[in-house]
């Protein structure tokens, strides 16, 4: 099979012909009525909700990723859509020359999380997940990008960048109730686009590579996401093949992080010239430093289940307790869902609510 037509297979098995008639669960919600083909014994009514909200969650990634890989990364028959901006890719590529293949990789990748929950939710008689009612977001007019329906919004961004300086602490963990200081405040105070809105954003130069760098930091932001809600929700499952699925897919989280790390690190200082938006010198204060020079992407150990213990490496935060409400509230604030209708939080918060309520050992 051609990769495109792979890829089209993956996407009909899982959208197509599915849309007719809502679920019970709510709006955006499909209720299989397709027998298991695949039980392997024992998918409980909590399983399936984590999984359900981490279907979701990985349709929302892939979403965003989609359109920042129409206008800055490379355009296949592995990932279809768009045909790309020659500055924006440029501007890109100032983080590093790979950036085009990296945005192509990742999205691929959470296109395939979502379609593999989505089948093993099916095989299993159980609820999966389709949120395509809830594309109404509109897309940037920049050349290169398709004009369709979106679920998320990468043009009014707020992005915390706190996670920059999370993991290089050596004395707090969020686990613990402990913050961090933004990398670039002025990300975190405002709204900004990280892909062009229109070709008016295509100039001044500056202008552009503030974008470019505000999807560098955006990128990690949404990983280090992933890279925490897995092991959080993991130690909620009860079956052992659904607790495997958690422990394969998040750590390809992980690598996406760990990548977008490093390339965040090589954001250029600058101040845009439109609004006012300044990327800092992370290699000076009150950054720089041991602990915060730029080329630091391994987690430094830090303190973990209790202060009581040695400091060790880690995934931070894995706290489970009101994991997948979290995530959720962390991307609103993001802005990713700016423009949204109630509708489509009441159904978001739902799938979240129900995976925080599932238990190890129980239904």
């Amino acid at each position: 099979m051609k990769p495109l037509e792979h890829l089209t297979s993956r996407r009909s098995f899982v959208l197509g012909g599915l849309a007719a008639g809502a679920g019970t669960l709510g709006a955006g919600l499909l209720e299989n009525k397709i027998p298991a083909v695949a039980d392997t014994g024992g998918l409980t009514p909590g399983d399936a909700a984590i999984l359900r909200f981490l279907a979701a969650a990985e349709i929302l990634e892939t979403d965003l990723w989609q359109q920042y890989n129409e206008l800055g990364g490379i355009q296949d028959a592995e990932v279809p859509g768009g045909s790309g901006s020659a500055a924006y890719t440029g501007a890109l590529a100032t983080l590093d020359a790979d950036m085009a293949q990296y945005i192509h990789d990742n999205t691929e990748d959470e296109f395939t999380h979502f379609t593999f929950i989505n089948a093993y939710l099916m095989a299993h008689g159980a609820q999966t997940v389709n949120l395509d009612r809830f594309r109404t977001l509109p897309s940037s007019k920049a050349t290169g990008a398709q004009q369709i329906g979106r679920l998320t919004n990468l043009m009014q961004l707020t992005v915390d960048t706190s996670w920059w300086t999370r993991y290089r602490s050596r004395t707090k963990n969020p686990d613990f109730g402990d913050t961090f200081p933004q990398a670039v405040p002025g990300l975190a105070a405002g709204q900004f686009p990280a892909i062009p809105r229109n070709d008016g954003d295509l100039s001044p130069d500056d202008h552009l590579q503030a974008i470019a760098n505000t999807a560098g930091f955006h990128f990690g932001f949404i990983e280090q996401g992933g890279t925490s809600l897995y092991p959080s929700l993991a130690q909620r499952v009860t079956h052992p093949e659904v607790l495997r699925i958690l422990l394969s897919i998040g750590p390809t989280e992980t690598q996406h992080f760990q990548t977008w790390q490093d390339k965040a690190g090589n954001a250029r200082p600058l101040t845009d010239p439109t609004n006012g938006l300044t990327f800092p010198d992370l290699n000076s204060p009150p950054f720089g430093g041991e602990d915060f020079q730029t080329n630091l992407i391994m987690p430094e150990p830090t303190v973990f289940l209790s202060r009581k213990f040695p400091v060790c490496s880690v995934i931070r935060p894995t706290e489970t307790q009101g994991a997948a409400a979290g995530a959720v509230k962390a991307l609103a604030a993001d802005g990713l869902f700016r423009g949204q209708s109630q509708e489509f939080f009441a159904v978001i918060n739902d799938l979240a609510t129900k995976a925080d309520a599932a238990r190890h050992g129980t239904g």
